[in-house]
């Protein structure tokens, strides 16, 4: 062999004839059943090859490989075992030049074939098994650089490579020998990484296909695990750059399988959940919008089936549908939608929710996607076109929706992680113990508070008045306020926060509302935790005093006016509350002296809170987003030139029984009018007219002096209570100009 190897080194022309003498050599002994022969003319061919790296290799290759082509076509195992070998070992040579003649569309067929190997012995089923493997990452690594050579991720060659490694990877799960070093499935698993981690951009999709039919020829998608594992190791196996052409493949195939049992369509989901989770941030790709309209729309389809109790599909015929396999599919997808906006910057999150909200119409409303910026930017987290629609769900009678809007408007705002700290409503002595995160509230920030806070305020307090409410909500309402006081807050907001404080307890307190005992307890308790946060983010040392003086009072004497007894499991409040006494309750006249003791502009707290009811309340005040449709009569009459009714079957009842009982009504209020500027004094009609015109004059002053803004007086300002500076007008005759400035 050392004489041949020389021979051929030093006369690399001879190589092919030595080759071609070699090649009929050993098919003389195949044919002949002559196996020792055979092996060692196998031998040689190995060593010349790897021996021989001239430009002259090339015909010398073609001997070879018409060799273990004879190996492979033979029926004896161990033949198709040596001929894989040599092919192994000839697949690792870089040669120099490539091949324009060669082709490998053989040995395609042929080892995929041995990979699904049925011979008696399993050992030696095994052992052909393995060698298919072998034989395919072979292939797999002589072609896919070379580009002379017939594509490999064409169809019809992916169609065979893929299955038969799936097959081996199925087929190996808990089979496992300890004996062998490495059993097929790991081998597989190693092969079909390999394959994909040399997949381009544009060879994904020829990759991918086979997988999805072959899930779908045997039924691998109910299961979930084996159809799991599969993308699982496809996902962290190609460049994380192409993470978004699989899930739209995915997104595809959901969408081709419309029809199918829910089984097989949550399997899908649950395959396309956990791709989300492997895709890194924001590698959705380019058409997020599209993922999350395929979701909803399977969302819409399956809700239709469980409604409809059938597959509307005239191919299959009429399918029984379960409801319980549609109801686990409707859950499953909703669960992927989460996890796929979890990948997404904030910005995105707040328009994918727009997106989904404009599926669920609110009549009246027009959304606009937000525009693209900066998370971190509460402008562009929580633009009016999606806080709005937001903020009216809020209204909604559904406790479940209520609830879930609390929790989208809490993620967004918190930005530093502080959420977790707040995730319970609790007394906490000192809050220097939760380490929380702040920053000076930005330029945007205070925008959007002077845009929005309002709205913001009036939702609580909205919230604080629903009998559904229970302790989740005040939960969320809590960590609500306190997020808005370090993400958002300067000094004007933290004075509107604290305002909002109190009249939450003039709210729990108001014996005309109809709230539970628990509900007014809960309120209580809310107010206070939150006051205890505040005058300790406020650093007021009276302030704080006040508040833990009052909380002090009512651990003696209400501890159910506190969070530590309401929002527990077994909350301990009295079957009937009585009115609190005035030294449990927080004092509006106290908190309004030592804030302004400390430089705070406490004229908003000297009036309290009442929050300014609009159109959106009625048009919200729903039981169910489905009610929408009744009122969208109501809201196109709007803009017509007729008034129109609201056209229900209530509104109709209504309009027959109670029309007689309303003229009634009108018509004995007018007359107490008449009388009682026929008969009273005339004293008595003057005062009341006189309080009138003063209300309204006062009202109007107050107007002017909000709007009509004095200019800034070369005198300076003048100094009012608490060390607050107030602009007023100087008439020019009191001015003190400089003498520089006089003519």
């Amino acid at each position: 062999m050392e004489k041949l190897t020389f021979y051929a080194l030093s006369a690399p022309e001879k190589l092919d004839r030595i080759g071609a003498y070699l090649s009929e050599r050993l098919s003389r002994d195949v044919a002949r059943h002559r196996y020792g022969y055979v092996c060692i003319a196998m031998e040689a061919l190995d060593q010349l090859l790897m021996a021989c790296h001239c430009q002259s290799i090339n015909l010398f290759v073609e001997s070879f490989l018409k060799m273990v082509r004879k190996l492979l076509e033979s029926d004896k195992p161990n033949l198709q075992i040596l001929g894989t070998n040599s092919f192994v070992k000839f697949a690792n040579i870089e040669e120099d030049t490539p091949s324009y003649h060669r082709s490998y569309d053989f040995f395609v067929s042929r080892f995929s074939e041995m990979c699904h190997s049925s011979f008696e012995d399993p050992d030696v089923r095994t052992k052909i098994r393995m060698a298919g493997i072998k034989g395919l990452q072979g292939v797999v690594r002589k072609t896919v650089n070379d580009e002379l050579q017939a594509n490999i991720w064409d169809p019809q060659h992916m169609d065979k490579i893929v299955p038969s490694l799936l097959f081996n990877l199925q087929s190996g799960e808990g089979t496992e020998s300890e004996k062998e070093k490495e059993s097929p499935a790991e081998l597989t698993e190693r092969c079909f990484r390999e394959l994909l981690g040399r997949a381009a951009y544009g060879n994904i999709k020829n990759a991918v296909t086979p997988v999805l039919m072959h899930l779908d020829n045997h039924c691998l998608w109910e299961g979930k695990s084996f159809a799991v594992r599969c993308f699982k190791i496809i996902m962290y196996s190609i460049q994380s750059q192409h993470s978004h052409l699989v899930i739209q493949q995915l997104l595809g195939h959901l969408d081709a399988n419309s029809k199918t049992s829910a089984t097989v369509r949550a399997g899908i989901v649950e395959v396309l959940l956990e791709a989300a989770a492997i895709a890194a941030s924001g590698s959705v790709g380019p058409t997020v919008l599209e993922v999350f309209n395929t979701l909803l729309r399977q969302l819409k389809l399956s809700v239709d089936y469980a409604l409809t109790g059938s597959y509307d599909c005239t191919t299959m015929g009429t399918r029984t549908i379960k409801e319980h396999e549609e109801r686990q599919l409707q859950e499953a997808v909703i669960k992927t939608i989460g996890s796929f906006a979890n990948t997404l910057p904030t910005y995105q999150r707040s328009e994918v929710m727009l997106f989904i909200m404009g599926k669920i119409p609110i009549p009246g409303m027009h959304l606009m996607p937000p525009p693209s910026g900066s998370g971190t930017n509460m402008l562009t987290a929580l633009p009016s076109s999606f806080l709005d629609p937001l903020l009216s769900f809020a209204l909604l009678e559904d406790a479940h929706i209520r609830l879930l809007v609390l929790e989208i408007l809490v993620s967004l705002i918190d930005r530093h992680d502080n959420l977790p700290k707040f995730s319970t409503i609790s007394i906490i002595p000192d809050i220097s113990v939760l380490k929380l995160k702040m920053e000076k509230c930005s330029r945007q920030d205070n925008l959007f508070m002077k845009k929005h806070a309002q709205q913001l305020y009036r939702h609580i307090y909205l919230s604080c008045k629903e009998q559904s409410s229970v302790q989740p909500h005040f939960e969320m309402l809590y960590s609500l306020l306190a997020l808005i006081s370090m993400e958002l807050a300067n000094e004007e907001v933290v004075v509107d926060l604290i305002r909002l404080a109190l009249a939450l307890q003039d709210l729990a307190l108001a014996s005309e509302e109809t709230l539970r005992v628990y509900n007014r307890c809960a309120v209580h308790a809310l107010s206070a935790a939150y006051l205890n946060l505040i005058c300790q983010l406020t650093t007021v040392p009276t302030f704080c005093q006040h508040v833990h003086e009052v909380i002090e009072m009512r651990q003696k004497k209400s501890p159910f006016l506190l969070p530590e007894d309401v929002f527990i499991e077994n909350p301990k409040i009295p079957e009937i509350l009585e009115k609190p006494e005035a030294e449990i309750l927080f004092q509006q006249a106290k908190i309004t002296e030592v804030l302004g003791g400390s430089g705070y502009n406490t004229e908003r707290l000297t009036t309290p809170y009442i929050p300014q009811f609009t159109d959106e309340d009625r048009l919200s005040k729903r039981k169910s987003v489905g009610e929408t449709i009744s009122l969208q009569v109501e809201v196109e009459s709007r803009n017509s030139p007729e008034k129109e009714e609201e056209i229900t079957f209530e509104a109709l009842k209504n309009a027959i029984v109670d029309s007689v009982g309303m003229e009634e009504q009108e018509r004995e209020r007018r007359r107490q009018v008449v009388e009682k500027f026929q008969k009273a004094p005339f004293e008595e009609i003057a005062a009341h007219c006189g309080a009138r015109a003063t209300m309204l004059q006062s009202k109007l002053s107050q107007i002017f002096e909000i709007t009509i803004r004095p200019p800034p007086s070369p005198s300076g300002t003048i100094t009012a209570g608490y060390g607050q500076t107030q602009s007023r007008s100087v008439p020019v005759y009191e001015m003190k100009f400089p003498d520089l400035c006089v003519y």
